[in-house]
């Protein structure tokens, strides 16, 4: 997969994500299937339990089924997945 800025208009149900960074530290390290997501939240599945994390305050992993890693701060993800497909991000690099 081609890392680019439209990285965030891609689909995250079903891949595998990571909580990397968090300023509550029980977030950090929980990682599983994301099974959900909501305008400002991800579900995902951690050890046989869903656990909703705020998209706002995280900075994410996220492991792509060509085994690619991004890692994605949760404030560029903070919308309903369908808008995001409208929003556009200035290329930081």
């Amino acid at each position: 997969m081609k890392i680019t800025p439209d990285i965030i208009s891609h689909e995250f149900i079903g891949t595998e994500g990571k909580i990397a960074e968090s300023p509550h530290a029980g977030y950090v390290g929980i990682r599983g299937e994301v099974i959900d997501e909501t305008k400002n939240t991800f579900t995902l599945l951690h050890k046989g339990k869903a656990k909703s994390v705020l998209k706002n305050s995280v900075v994410f992993n996220f492991k792509f089924s060509d085994g690619t890693i991004v890692e994605i701060d949760g404030r560029l993800l903070v919308g309903r997945p369908e808008d995001r497909l409208k929003k556009t991000v200035k290329r930081l690099w």
